[in-house]
């Protein structure tokens, strides 16, 4: 397992491999996404943060995945296109994976570990739906997991005393 999570390779939406150095020192919201979801109006909350906090180092990270009730069909192409379209969106996006299950991308499966489910006692850490947001500061700590019910606006204030 990475020590760091600036240690983990992720691929842009546009095909080209990276690493999470770029994002060191920034405060970041890493939300797992879908472009058909009854969910997906939060693009434009997390859009909104990004605009209102991105100067004061406020990074967020999009990874679209089809795993929920297959609400992101789309191409990587189809996805960056109708975030763009929809929502305007400027945040980086990444290319389409898996959160849960064998095929978990290590960087979700690291997330997971660091921020597990908070609901029921001994529920697993499993990402329950699309838009699940965490919350790392700028030193690469998970300091919060916010379940896809929770909007942008529900934890803004938050974001605002860590950056």
């Amino acid at each position: 397992m990475s020590k760091s999570i600036y240690d983990f390779k992720v691929r842009t939406i546009d095909g080209r491999e990276t690493d999470l150095h770029p994002y060191e020192n920034k405060v970041l919201i890493i939300v797992n996404t879908a472009s058909q979801c009854g969910l997906t109006p939060q693009y434009a909350g997390l859009q909104r943060l990004y605009e209102e906090y991105r100067d004061q180092g406020l990074e967020i990270l999009g990874f679209p995945c089809n795993q929920f009730g297959g609400q992101e069909p789309g191409t990587n192409e189809e996805i960056r296109e109708f975030c763009t379209a929809n929502y305007g969106v400027t945040f980086q996006m990444f290319e389409k994976i898996e959160v849960n299950g064998p095929g978990t991308h290590p960087l979700f499966q690291f997330l997971k570990e660091q921020a597990p489910y908070e609901g029921e006692p001994g529920a697993d850490r499993d990402i329950r739906w699309n838009f699940t947001k965490f919350v790392v500061d700028r030193d690469g700590q998970v300091l919060a997991r916010y379940e896809p019910m929770v909007t942008p606006d529900d934890f803004e204030y938050f974001i605002r005393t860590i950056l």
